[in-house]
């Protein structure tokens, strides 16, 4: 056999190894790294952006990874005119296409809100659910809004306006993903989870059982006093991630607005395919110390991830945690991906069979030197990398 073929089928062999060993590695084995990190976009950088803020993260049914931010153009506030923002990758993240603005919302002095991203595995559509005049800033009513691709990011549909199904009210989708259920109840159905006003507060889920054709109103978990002017340690349940565990029930872990009985997470537990919210299923997760932010949430292969500024106080040092009883209790060991500034963050991960896709979560956050919105940033987590 020539020297070039002998080496040819050592690596193969030593790939077919190495895939093996991947495949027999365990929860108990998991031990993050930071493999790759790059910034996607910097604020201030580009003539028609101010702000880039709410960066969202997803794999398409198809492979490709998609990222999504606020694009503020003339200022860093919640308020103001912004485009929808999209970066897309082929290569699991290696390269990035240029920044593309899927919506503009013109000069509206209350503009656009993302908003969550959710991916229906059976038709192969990406759903981008958003908001606009949502503070009622010099314009009313507050309209929760759609865009849709069904080639893989590439295309998008005019926006449409979801208050005509849902009623005009004030929804904050997220930000983060929304999940299409995997499991029963209610196998196959979009739910998308957000928020209302600082006043008329809570988590509010949105449903659909036809792909997005049709949405309706689902679980409601409001705010205490309900509809009142909020003090501090008032019961204020805001921004949220909903993720489906394996026994089908779908659990939110939602920002503790006014520090309600801590300054950590509220988890609450949907057993009905996001049709309620128990206050019975609801506790406080004081491991997960909070500065109120919204916060990143992922169950891969039976391990419950989540990405947060850790820290009581401020949006500094973004850590990744992760739980192998379902959030019950969390690993005591953690991953600091960035020790300084650092807000929003959220999680994604390519489901499928190979075992290099096993290996590894994907984190998009807030991340800055002096303040935490100066970038969005992009890290590859390799889940066994330190073994």
């Amino acid at each position: 056999m020539k020297t070039g073929s002998r080496l040819a089928a050592l690596s193969l062999l030593l790939s077919a190894v190495l895939s093996l060993c991947v495949c027999t590695l365990s929860p108990e084995q998991i031990d993050p790294l930071l493999y790759e990190e790059q910034l996607l976009w910097v604020s201030g950088a580009q003539g028609q952006v101010s702000t880039y803020r709410i960066p969202l993260l997803t794999f398409t049914p198809k492979g490709s990874l998609l990222a999504f931010s606020e694009a503020r153009k003339s200022t860093t506030s919640d308020v103001g005119a912004k485009f929808l923002a999209m970066r897309r990758s082929t290569d699991k993240g290696a390269t990035w296409s240029p920044t593309t603005f899927i919506v503009d919302d013109g000069t509206k002095p209350d503009g656009l809100n993302l908003g969550s991203v959710v991916v229906d595995e059976e038709v192969g559509s990406v759903i981008l659910v958003y908001s606009i005049c949502f503070h009622l800033y010099q314009c009313h009513p507050s309209s929760t809004m759609m865009v849709e691709s069904m080639d893989d990011g590439l295309s998008w549909s005019p926006p449409r306006n979801l208050s005509v199904q849902l009623g005009v009210k004030n929804f904050a989708p997220g930000p983060g993903f929304g999940i299409q259920k995997r499991y029963n109840p209610a196998k196959g159905r979009l739910v998308v989870c957000g928020h209302g006003t600082l006043e008329g507060d809570g988590v509010f889920c949105i449903l659909s059982d036809d792909h997005g054709r049709n949405w309706y109103n689902g679980a409601a978990l409001k705010s205490i006093p309900y509809n009142q002017r909020k003090q501090a340690q008032d019961f204020n349940p805001d921004e949220c991630q909903p993720v489906e565990m394996m026994d089908g029930s779908i659990v939110i872990n939602v920002r503790n607005q006014n520090n309600y009985h801590c300054r950590c997470r509220i988890v609450v537990r949907s057993r009905d395919g996001g049709l309620s919210l128990p206050v019975d299923d609801l506790f406080f997760d004081y491991e997960l110390v909070d500065p109120a932010v919204a916060a990143g949430a992922l169950q891969k292969d039976g391990v419950l991830y989540f990405t947060n500024p850790s820290n009581e106080q401020h949006r500094v040092n973004l850590t990744l945690r992760w739980s192998l009883t379902d959030g019950n209790s969390w690993v005591q060991e953690a991953v600091q991906i960035w020790a300084g500034p650092s807000g929003y963050s959220s999680i994604t991960s390519l489901n499928s069979d190979s075992p290099e896709d096993r290996k590894y979560i994907f984190v998009i956050y807030e991340k800055g030197h002096k303040d935490y919105d100066e970038t969005v940033s992009f890290a590859k987590i390799h889940l066994f990398g330190g073994r």
